[in-house]
């Protein structure tokens, strides 16, 4: 068994209002500091962020809005830091990635991992230290690869026998040695959702530790002179609470490690768990402690090697959700309260789909609240949806809201600051919303929002 927790159970099922817990007024008010981010509060009944009021956000800003808690977010980051003290907490870029984050990762010391040439854009556009950030992907471009060399990434990790060529060939041709890690996919069952589940073997990632691959990957690569093999990488999935899987990963990377010093008397000095560690969506919801996962993992790792007689490799973890996704609400206009007698009342919203694709993508779940005012009004089994034209546009799929609820109110949404701006579209022409950091009283747009003549660029 896990010392971790075990995530709360299934509340994906379809539920009818009678079958519903009762809640009482004031609930519909509460704050649940576990679910939202650090600073939150109400201050005469409007919720703030940041000491500042969301309705003033609205006002200036409009809607749909990002609202990103500045101090929560550095503190999660100074959290890793001090947890994963002696090893290397590199944020993992595609949760939500923009060049004010950049430069909190900088100044609290952070790398930063990149999946993409345009994620590795960002970073060096404001002067992040190339030798802090790690390259992923499954299928990197030879424009990707050749630049990561040029600038010289801390890291490639290498995801297939192709990579493993054009790689070498690259940086012969650039007459530069890159450090290179191997993706390794473990064969750990994580408890989430099949799209985000990442260490099977019949999936794109990696490559299998079950078939042998990564071993031939491991002799590839140091049959290579152009190429530093310096670690072993494995990701499991993502939003993963029940925590046992990282632990057997760790034990079979370790081990993979003690073999290959077997085979080839070499010893890697590096070991990247990855990331995937879950949040706090809704209430019952249990986020794993970092400093349980920080100790886990390393007293795993050491006794395996120490056993084996391998010096200890320095350990790198790569969170994202949990860094960016506590911090981050979603601020929606109410457009349209329609009521289904006997079945819930369907509460639409000024976005949707467009910028928040993850309940329509793998059913995820939130915590909604009416955000520019208090109620006293009895709740009302709600179903938060948007503007598209799909009838799978959810915003939160079952939620109480005070039974008052009229159009032109705010509903804020909780813990969106992860994978919903980065994974936003232009669905139905709809601009991408702007993303503002707040901080001791003051806010500041840290990504523009989009307008029609954004969606009209480029057009001939």
């Amino acid at each position: 068994m896990s010392r971790f927790a075990h995530p709360a159970g299934d509340r994906h099922a379809e539920m009818l209002p009678h079958e519903r817990p009762p809640l009482a007024p004031d609930d519909l008010n509460r704050i649940d500091p576990t679910i939202w981010p650090r600073t939150s509060g109400r201050n005469q009944g409007a919720l703030t962020i940041g000491q500042v009021d969301v309705r003033e956000l609205a006002a200036e800003h409009g809607t749909p809005l990002f609202v990103l808690d500045e101090s929560d977010v550095r503190s999660r980051m100074r959290d890793y830091a001090t947890a994963f003290a002696g090893s290397d907490v590199h944020y993992a870029g595609k949760a939500f990635l923009c060049k004010e984050i950049v430069r909190w990762l900088s100044d609290e010391g952070l790398g930063l991992d990149v999946a993409s040439g345009g994620e590795l854009a960002v970073a060096l556009s404001v002067g992040f230290p190339p030798e802090r950030i790690t390259l992923h992907g499954n299928n990197k471009s030879a424009a990707e690869l050749t630049r990561a060399i040029e600038v010289g990434v801390g890291h490639i990790v290498v995801d297939s026998y192709e990579e493993i060529a054009r790689l070498g060939f690259l940086a012969d041709k650039h007459g530069k040695r890159p450090k290179v890690m191997i993706r390794v996919t473990t064969g750990v069952e994580a408890h989430t959702h099949e799209f985000i589940a990442t260490a099977h073997d019949d999936q794109k990632f990696g490559l299998s530790l079950n078939t042998g691959a990564a071993a031939e990957a491991v002799r590839r690569i140091l049959a290579l002179p152009q190429l530093e093999l310096v670690g072993l990488h494995s990701h499991i999935g993502s939003q993963i609470v029940d925590t046992a899987g990282f632990e057997v990963a760790a034990r079979r990377l370790a081990t993979l490690l003690v073999q290959i010093k077997a085979e080839h008397g070499v010893v890697l000095p590096e070991l990247d768990l990855g990331g995937g560690y879950g949040i706090a969506y809704v209430e019952g919801d249990e986020a794993p402690d970092i400093k349980e996962i920080a100790d886990g993992l390393r007293e795993i790792v050491a006794k395996v090697c120490t056993d084996a007689g391998l010096p200890v490799p320095r350990l790198t973890v790569e969170p994202g959700r949990t860094v960016v996704g506590p911090g981050g609400i979603t601020l929606y206009e109410v457009g349209t309260v329609k009521d289904v007698e006997g079945l819930r009342t369907y509460v639409s919203v000024d976005g949707g789909m467009s910028d928040n694709v993850r309940t329509a993508l793998y059913g995820a779940e939130y915590t909604a609240v009416l955000a520019n005012r208090e109620s006293t009004a009895p709740p009302m089994l709600s179903r938060i949806v948007g503007k598209h034209c799909e009838s799978g546009d959810i915003v939160v799929r079952d939620c109480y809201l005070p039974a008052d609820l009229a159009p032109g109110d705010l509903i804020a949404i909780a813990a969106t600051g992860a994978y919903c701006r980065s994974l936003a579209s232009n669905y139905n022409y709809l601009p991408k919303p702007a993303v503002v950091a707040v901080a001791d009283g003051s806010a500041r747009v840290i990504v523009q929002g989009e307008t029609e003549d954004d969606l009209l660029r480029g057009q001939l």
